[in-house]
């Protein structure tokens, strides 16, 4: 099977040895993703706004393999105060509502940097 790796440009990448999205047949697995962009972090406290800009980020690396959001069957959710789970859930079933894949959203003490609130993996199939 052929491997493609996807890169965002980030700056965390080349640095930390990863890429945004890997291909391999028909999976495609999508790194962890934060509201962090070139020009700075998206939505600074506002943990909807940095589930959006970190969904809008991973629909990027999905058509990059070929791939679209209603081929996602797993995320998985980092959050740095679960208590604000409504406003995250929310971005989320604005994207996922009709494709429901399985998921996690988990509570941690901290992301790589004190501003993300929010950090997402996709998982995706590209199938039948």
């Amino acid at each position: 099977m052929t491997r493609q790796n996807i890169s965002s440009g980030s700056a965390w990448e080349p640095v930390l040895g990863y890429s945004r999205a890997v291909k391999v047949g028909p999976y495609v697995h999508v790194s962890g993703t934060t509201a962090s962009t070139p020009d700075g972090v998206v939505g600074l406290g506002d943990p909807y706004e940095q589930t959006k800009a970190a969904l809008k980020t991973i629909a990027q690396a999905l058509t990059e393999a070929g791939a679209q959001l209603s081929d996602v069957v797993r995320t998985r959710l980092y959050v740095t105060d679960i208590s604000r789970w409504e406003e995250i859930g929310k971005a989320h079933g604005e994207v996922f509502g009709e494709i429901r894949p399985a998921m996690a959203i988990v509570e941690v003490s901290q992301l790589i940097s004190p501003e993300l609130l929010v950090e997402i993996g996709a998982d995706a199939y590209i199938g039948e």
